[in-house]
């Protein structure tokens, strides 16, 4: 059998994702039954293409097409050719189409192979949810969801128990959850405790993930001491002076280091699919206080593993509370649990084989 991936933001979470993805499916014992191949494009600051062939499994095939995240009638057109130009050479038994952009050239270059096969299409956050585009785009994106899932057809495969409930709308949808290497992520794991409370996000600083409202967090709690992993081209939001930022950090090791040094995640999205940052702030035992809304929602249980909120003025009772060691101790190691329970990549990539084996 063979599985070809499609996916145009090879980057943050979905690289995690699809890295271990490839360790997954390139294992000797599952490549001797699937053939899988990866098609990506390189279009983001922080991928590196030599990083990609380091870090990923030999046992994948790994395939460059140029494709670009914004509307762009003339690249998309030739991106949708050179799809099909690679499907047509792979002749594969499935397509699995990974992210809103993939999801529409895919489906394209799937309909010009004029051959049928299993079509799968995993969301990872729909287009449709995104907050800084108009309601005229967000309308237009819903309508080209629901009209591609129409004529196209397919499964959709959601990474989440709320990006399923909104796929079901749209078309069939089963659900795979994300999940992560938890015991990687753990190997990185100290017992650690600053100062000065430290609060963290691990993300590129984009709209999707509000800077202006972790600024403005920052602003409202001087007291505490905030990081950012990562960079991104909304950097010049974060203005507060306790926010320090990293910068871009490929090095997978110094990035986990920063991130256990934290004393609680945090996680300001304005939408999401299922994000692999907080799970793997989870896994090293971080409470999580997050935005209430789809993804986070699905990952983080109120007052158990961290805290949901809608409003900056609920945060100081939450910080109030997670001031305290014991507390940030307890809750950190329900998160864990909660990863063992519903987010172990090995686990949760057994269920997309089963699926492709229906």
């Amino acid at each position: 059998m063979k599985v070809v991936h499609v996916i145009e933001a090879l980057g943050g979470g979905v690289y995690t994702y699809f890295r271990d993805l490839s360790t997954f499916f390139g294992d000797d014992e599952i490549n001797q039954n699937i053939e899988t191949t990866i098609i990506y494009s390189g279009n983001r600051k922080e991928i590196d293409a030599q990083k990609i062939k380091s870090e990923f499994s030999d046992g994948v095939k790994l395939i460059q097409v140029n494709m670009v995240r914004e509307l762009s009638p003339f690249q998309d057109l030739k991106s949708a050719y050179n799809l099909t130009k690679e499907l047509k050479k792979i002749d594969p038994d499935i397509i699995h189409l990974h992210s809103s952009k993939a999801g529409v050239l895919g489906r394209v270059a799937y309909f010009f192979l004029f051959k049928k096969k299993k079509l799968y299409y995993t969301p990872h956050g729909y287009s449709f949810l995104r907050t800084d585009i108009s309601s005229t785009f967000r309308t237009i994106y819903w309508t080209i969801e629901k009209n591609f899932q129409r004529f196209f057809g397919g499964t959709i495969v959601a990474c989440g128990d709320t990006e399923q409930k909104i796929a079901q709308k749209l078309g069939p949808a089963k659900l795979v959850r994300n999940g992560i290497d938890i015991a990687s992520v753990q190997e990185h794991y100290k017992p650690h405790q600053n100062e000065k409370l430290t609060i963290g996000i691990m993300a590129r600083i984009t709209a999707a993930r509000n800077p202006e409202m972790f600024n403005q967090i920052a602003l409202k709690f001087p007291d505490f001491n905030f990081v950012w992993i990562g960079d991104g081209e909304l950097r010049h939001l974060i203005t507060a002076p306790n926010i320090r930022i990293t910068g871009w950090i490929l090095n997978r090791k110094t990035v986990l280091k920063e991130l256990n040094n934290i004393d609680i995640y945090m996680q300001t999205s304005l939408w999401e699919g299922l994000p692999i940052a907080v799970l793997e702030a989870m896994a090293l035992q971080k409470p999580v206080i997050a935005t209430n809304i789809i993804g986070n929602k699905d990952a983080i249980l109120h007052n158990k593993t961290g805290f949901l909120f809608t409003d900056i003025s609920e945060l100081d009772g939450f910080f109030e509370t997670l001031k305290n060691p014991e507390t940030r101790a307890e809750f950190g190691e329900n998160a864990l649990a909660r990863c063992h329970d519903l987010f172990d990549k090995n686990q949760n990539f057994k269920q997309l084989l089963a699926l492709y084996q229906e």
